[in-house]
């Protein structure tokens, strides 16, 4: 059984306003971001030393902010691993709602808000994605690591991504409906998830962990 570790990125100055950040602007960690992306890189060195990874791969969205959070990670690893670089693991793109709160969302367009509140996979954002346009993008990867880590139990991938690219994947893989994803799972700053992959079903290991911050 190989396993996967599915990391979203530490925190922004925008994601700690509870700004919508998609894919209209690439800012970096903040000064607490980059301290917890250092923790959650020994987080999973603990991990990773209790697993068999023999063969490991480091696989990132382009966003700065998962670069930054892998670069953390690939350290506390003490791996010289390149990173793999996947384009459609980025975030939703918000369109209008970009840098907006969820009040200003729900104040400039209430019908749309109350829509994708309801049913984020189907209902896309004004001029951007619905979270059914993300999967299609980000599935087909994620679904070819998975496959890899299936062939060999010394297999392991960390994953760093994004909010509704990790609640998606988990959302698909616990055969839950899509409509829910947002509604049924977290997905904080700096946490990750750890998935077990054989020829049978995924196991869970853990959803949403994370060290504990100082």
């Amino acid at each position: 059984m190989g396993n996967l570790l599915l990391v979203r990125h530490a925190s922004t100055d925008a994601s700690q306003e509870g700004r919508n950040l998609g894919q209209g602007s690439d800012p970096p960690l903040s000064p607490r971001g980059r301290q917890h992306a250092d923790q959650l890189g020994a987080a999973l060195a603990g991990e990773l030393a209790e697993l068999p990874a023999a063969k490991l791969r480091l696989i990132t969205s382009p966003a700065l902010r998962c670069r930054q959070t892998a670069a953390s990670i690939a350290r506390a690893l003490s791996t010289t691993a390149q990173s793999e670089v996947e384009p459609g693991l980025l975030e939703i793109s918000y369109g209008e709602w970009e840098g907006l709160t969820a009040a200003e969302c729900a104040e400039r367009d209430p019908e749309r808000r109350a829509a994708w509140e309801s049913d984020p996979f189907a209902t896309p954002t004004p001029g951007g994605e619905s979270g059914a346009d993300v999967a299609e993008r980000a599935f087909p990867i994620l679904e070819s690591i998975e496959a890899w880590l299936t062939d060999d139990r010394s297999h392991c991938a960390v994953v760093v991504a994004h909010n509704h690219v990790n609640r998606l994947r988990l959302a698909a893989l616990m055969g839950w409906p899509m409509a829910d994803y947002r509604r049924r799972l977290a997905q904080d700053p700096a946490c990750y998830s750890f998935v077990g992959f054989s020829a049978h079903l995924p196991l869970m290991r853990r959803i949403n962990a994370g060290p504990v911050w100082s």
